[in-house]
């Protein structure tokens, strides 16, 4: 008898690792679209709320439901994006040339700011050696052009690698098709699949699909909501590549405490001491009052009380999210710390993980269990 025990539980570890060899193998396969797979799983878990609309008007065809809802997708996410990426690679090719031929000239720029201030504000600033202008000039400038010359070759990239945009592009659209249409049914299939207890399970899902949903709202949202108001001020005051400056205050609003202040609030200050007086003033009212505000208002209604995460968590989650993944890491970063902290609060908590701590006031040996009911 112990023998077939044995090796039964034999069999059992060698199927865990046949499962856990065969995950990785597809893991591996998928890698090179993994992009694709991400957002079409980030877009389908968004928009189930659309999806599920749909369905309710159209309650016997689910698959004119969901061609309408990816229609809604294409129209509300990938139109924009692709005319945002067009802007901001023309901006910012424009504004590199310009800096190589000279027409844009940042000594001159810089001096007429610092003649512009006061003289306790240059004594200030001597402290640091923003006052020589030339040595201020060629670190601009080398910033300026390397961020620009980026931009360019990534729009020389991006021309030379359509196929492959498109190729990715088609997939994660094929997939989000079916990941709205039968993720309701995969995505039960997916929690009976994990060898976890129902309790663990119930309370694991339920609490990550919230945070999933409400993070990614919250932090895509906001952003570009910051980053559209930004660059319709600077649009509105005539200030050049807005379209540019608005998507570096939409990736800046992810960072806690400063955000998008670190584009426009300088901005403001330059044309306050140029003589700008009222489109710095503009500015700086706008900025602090309607883009500064965006985020108090809008994060704790798209993702609540519950789901929100310490700006430090976010701030080191998205920086190390984007120092490993680029781009993707700006979501995938705070996804994974939202989900770790999820995670732990569940495993915290005692009506979950019975047993998870011994607690000072646990009764004895000899003592009976206290009624649960009555502790709830």
């Amino acid at each position: 008898m112990s023998r077939e025990v044995e090796r039964g539980a034999l069999q059992d570890k060698m199927f865990v690792l046949l499962l856990v060899l065969v995950s990785l193998a597809f893991a591996w396969i998928l890698l090179p679209f993994y992009s694709a797979v991400l957002w079409a799983v980030i877009l389908a878990l968004v928009f189930s709320p659309v999806q599920r609309w749909f369905i309710g008007h159209l309650p016997n065809q689910p698959n004119l439901a969901t061609f309408l809802t990816l229609l809604s997708i294409v129209g509300i996410v990938l139109v924009p994006v692709a005319f945002t990426g067009a802007s901001i690679v023309s901006e910012a090719t424009t504004l590199y040339e310009n800096i190589q031929s000279g027409d844009v000239n940042l000594g001159t720029i810089l001096q007429r700011f610092l003649d512009a201030l006061p003289t306790w504000a240059t004594d200030f600033l001597a402290h640091f050696g923003v006052t020589d202008v030339a040595d201020m000039q060629a670190r601009v400038i080398s910033l300026l052009a390397e961020g620009s010359q980026f931009f360019a070759t990534q729009a020389v990239l991006v021309g030379q690698g359509t196929a492959n945009v498109l190729l990715g592009t088609s997939i994660m659209l094929y997939l989000l098709y079916f990941f709205l249409r039968d993720g309701g049914k995969l995505s039960q299939k997916i929690i009976h699949a994990v060898p976890l207890a129902a309790d663990y399970k119930d309370a694991l899902f339920d609490k990550i699909a919230v945070v999933v949903r409400a993070m990614v709202k919250g932090t895509i949202l906001v952003a570009i909501a910051q980053g559209f108001l930004g660059g319709l001020i600077f649009w509105a005051l005539g200030i050049h590549a807005a379209v540019l400056w608005g998507v570096v205050m939409a990736f800046l609003s992810l960072l806690p405490a400063v955000g998008a202040s670190i584009v426009w609030f300088p901005v403001a200050v330059y044309l306050i001491a140029t003589g700008d007086i009222g489109k710095g003033l503009i500015l700086m009212a706008f900025g602090a009052g309607v883009i500064g505000l965006v985020d108090n208002l809008l994060r704790p209604y798209l993702v609540g009380k519950d789901t929100a995460l310490p700006d430090y968590i976010v701030l080191i989650s998205t920086l190390g999210g984007i120092a490993l993944l680029g781009l993707n890491g700006l979501v995938v970063g705070p996804l994974i710390a939202a989900l770790f902290i999820a995670v732990w609060d569940i495993a915290a908590r005692s009506d979950v993980v019975p047993n998870a701590a011994v607690h000072d006031d646990a009764p004895a040996a000899d003592e009976p269990p206290a009624d649960k009911s009555k502790a709830r």
